[in-house]
């Protein structure tokens, strides 16, 4: 067998760009910064950046999370978690032409958070902001001059999976504050989903999923009108049986 040689492989960068989704003001939004330098110069993008040669991919991804909105990672293997942000590894991309400046190969992540505060810009970025994921996804389609990059289908992807979990996945609740009602969940389906759900049925289904929730043992009336119970995040990560995904 002939001795391996590097040079006979063009080299190629590796980037990580960050999903991260939030609900605000009941709709399901994405994080996205204005791009301060060429290529696509004044785009929106999602955050993102180079891996440096000596971390690896799940550091570089919540390096760049810290740097662009001041959240920590908890481990995914620990639902709920302190107040750190769930962050997992979405999909890998690596058409040769995504990045016009060389051969880049993106590892998409996905982030989930309760309501975040208004972002900060960094890096390369001169602007950040919140914007509804269907904002952002028709923009796309309408004018052909959208996210930056191949970041409308690194963007659609997430979203996706983001849906998806949450049939069959506890993680609906990364979502929440530590402890929330039953309507505020219920919210944060329909922020997700884009449906309307009818409250009684959905707190029929997700009282009796077994490990779904469990009584964090008060009340609030922050959402206005009687005192509703509170909830933590159980222990279960798997729900059985799941919430299905109602048709638009």
């Amino acid at each position: 067998m002939p001795p391996y040689d590097p040079s006979a492989y063009p080299p190629f960068a590796v980037t990580v760009d960050l999903v991260v989704l939030t609900v605000r003001r009941h709709a399901l939004c994405a994080l996205v910064v204005r791009r301060g330098e060429q290529p696509f110069q004044g785009r929106w993008a999602l955050p993102g950046g180079f891996v440096r040669g000596d971390e690896d991919l799940g550091a570089a991804a919540a390096r760049e999370l810290a740097e662009e909105t001041g959240l920590c990672a908890h481990d995914p293997a620990e639902p709920g978690a302190g107040n750190g942000a769930h962050l997992e590894q979405l999909a890998t991309y690596g058409d040769p032409k995504r990045d016009p400046r060389m051969r880049v190969v993106s590892v998409a992540h996905l982030v989930l958070a309760p309501d975040l505060p208004a972002p900060r810009a960094g890096g390369d970025a001169n602007s950040a902001r919140w914007a509804p994921v269907d904002e952002l996804l028709a923009a796309e389609d309408e004018s052909g001059a959208g996210l930056a990059f191949d970041h409308a289908t690194i963007l659609a992807d997430g979203v996706e999976r983001a849906r998806s979990k949450i049939e069959y996945s506890s993680l609906a609740t990364a979502f929440c504050p530590p402890e929330f009602t039953v309507g505020e969940l219920r919210r944060v389906y329909e922020a997700v989903w884009g449906v309307a759900l009818d409250p009684r049925n959905f707190h029929r289904k997700v009282t009796g999923t077994p490990g779904f929730l469990v009584p964090a043992g008060g009340t609030t009336t922050r959402q206005g009108g009687r005192p509703a119970q509170l909830f933590r995040a159980g222990g279960a990560t798997l729900l059985n049986p799941p919430m299905l995904r109602p048709e638009a």
